[in-house]
């Protein structure tokens, strides 16, 4: 009802404004009187205020449509994932079928040990290249009797599992729960793991 008023007043409006400009134009003596003007400035007021108010309920009414609108979408099941493209998940899952589950990290089982290691004093080396133990908790002691600092890091596959504090004549250890297979130790200051400090560390 709002939008058929406004587009009926509106065309009013326009329709008196151009008719308005026409007789002014072929009439030298337009508006004949003082009453003509009056009139006509009362009636291009009302329809200017008529047009301006029907355009605000009109437009209030299309927000109010469209707000109706998608609220019925979002209440129809999959609508969102529909308009997406992508498949509605299965009631109450929350999830999409045949997801693949991952499997949780098994905790590493076993006895595990202490392994003893050390730097060399005068050059940038372990004193071995071969660690091995159990699987658990493994516990590498570290002893640096050199004034460089070194530190010694467990890693399997280039990831780093864990490292110790890195030290100058001193002691500290690093552990790590690890599982049966094979994994690298070495010191990570730079250049140093390339220059021979570096060893394999065996879990069996």
């Amino acid at each position: 009802m709002n939008g058929t008023l406004f587009f009926v007043l509106g065309g009013s409006l326009a329709a008196l404004a151009v008719l308005t400009s026409l007789v002014g134009l072929r009439t030298h003596r337009f508006p004949a009187s003082n009453a003509v003007m009056a009139a006509t400035m009362v009636i291009f007021a009302a329809l200017v205020i008529g047009t301006t108010t029907f355009a605000v309920f009109h437009a209030k009414d299309e927000q109010e449509a469209r707000a109706a609108e998608l609220k019925t979408a979002e209440a129809e099941p999959g609508s969102e994932q529909g308009a997406r493209g992508e498949p509605a998940p299965p009631a109450g899952t929350g999830k999409a079928e045949g997801a693949p589950k991952k499997k949780a990290a098994a905790p590493a089982k076993g006895p595990g040990g202490t392994l003893k290691l050390a730097a060399d004093p005068t050059q940038i080396a372990f004193n071995t290249t071969q660690l091995s133990s159990k699987p658990g908790k493994v516990t590498i002691d570290f002893t640096n009797p050199a004034p460089i600092e070194h530190d010694v890091a467990i890693e399997q596959n280039g990831k780093q599992i864990a490292v110790s504090k890195l030290i100058s004549k001193g002691k500290t250890s690093v552990s790590a729960n690890l599982a049966p297979g094979t994994y690298t130790f070495l010191c990570t200051v730079p250049g140093h793991a390339a220059a021979g400090m570096e060893g394999t560390l065996t879990i069996k």
